[in-house]
């Protein structure tokens, strides 16, 4: 009894150990430097500071007049070096976009990262920030899991004129739970989460409710598109109907076949970009005089 007792202890101890330690690893920022933009993008760099204080770091990449702007916004650790392609060709497509870190990415600054929350602040100063340097365009977005959940939380007053979500979490205990069943299987993956998921709390400073982009989805009014790859297991695809299902008309859901969670665009580039760009022209394309 007293070898069971204490391998459970041991057990125990390692238990929540590494998940003190995963908690660590999953909120500590990601910063990189990344420096100036290649030449033949033609990109101004530019540097915005969000209603909490921190610095985004970010290029805006200039378009055709009456053609649109869209802000493009990353996922989880990762930086505005995500998005380059995306802002290529739809410069091609003769729409501005802006490109940024989030807080706590790239180059810009942050203490931890917050799966959306905090970083609805900066989304909402990139879109001040790009609606003043187009004056009179139609503005959409684009974001990618944590940057779909930023515009989500997100303010966006006033509201997009397109709105495209790509393989955003529905609340914060199916991403968790998804990722541990990944890695232990569904039981133990499910034991655990709540290990997680106590931390948020003590490390970020509001509850677990307070990232449920299921709910912040139905504020939304903005023309929408909801995709994700038919084989992601950090976002089943189940999750995704159940966000699709709780926002507004109009609205689309984007299937696609095969993919993982992935980025995208660098995943069938031309079929995203054959689905996204007519639709983007209709939302954000001014009429002729």
């Amino acid at each position: 009894m007293r070898t069971i007792l204490i391998a459970g202890l041991v057990l125990l101890t390692f238990t929540l150990s590494a998940s003190l330690l995963a908690g660590e690893l999953l909120t500590r920022p990601a910063r990189v430097s990344i420096g100036a933009p290649s030449p033949d993008l033609g990109a101004e760099a530019v540097r915005i500071t969000d209603g909490n204080g921190q610095q985004l770091a970010g290029w805006f990449v200039p378009g055709r007049a009456g053609e649109g702007a869209v802000l493009m916004l990353h996922g989880v650790r990762g930086n505005r070096l995500q998005m380059l392609a995306r802002a290529r060709w739809l410069q091609r497509e003769g729409i501005a976009s802006l490109i940024v870190d989030l807080p706590s990415h790239g180059e810009s600054s942050g203490e931890r990262i917050s799966f959306g929350r905090h970083e609805a602040a900066g989304a909402d100063a990139a879109l001040a920030w790009l609606r003043q340097r187009v004056p009179g365009e139609k503005v959409g977005a684009i974001g990618v899991s944590l940057g779909g959940a930023s515009l989500l939380f997100a303010e966006r007053r006033p509201e997009l004129d397109a709105l495209v979500l790509e393989s955003v979490y529905p609340t914060i205990n199916d991403a968790v739970q998804d990722r541990l069943s990944m890695r232990l299987g569904t039981v133990t993956g499910h034991a655990l989460a709540p290990l997680l998921l106590a931390q948020i709390p003590l490390r970020l400073g509001f509850s677990a409710e307070r990232l449920r982009p299921v709910d912040a989805i139905a504020q939304v009014r903005a023309p929408l598109i909801v995709a994700s790859g038919t084989a992601d297991l950090h976002t089943r695809w189940p999750e995704t109907e159940a966000l699709f299902a709780a926002a507004h008309a109009p609205k689309a859901l984007w299937p696609v076949p095969g993919a993982a969670h992935v980025d995208l665009h660098d995943f069938d580039a031309a079929a995203y970009e054959a689905r996204l760009a007519p639709w983007l022209h209709a939302q954000l394309r001014k009429p002729p005089p």
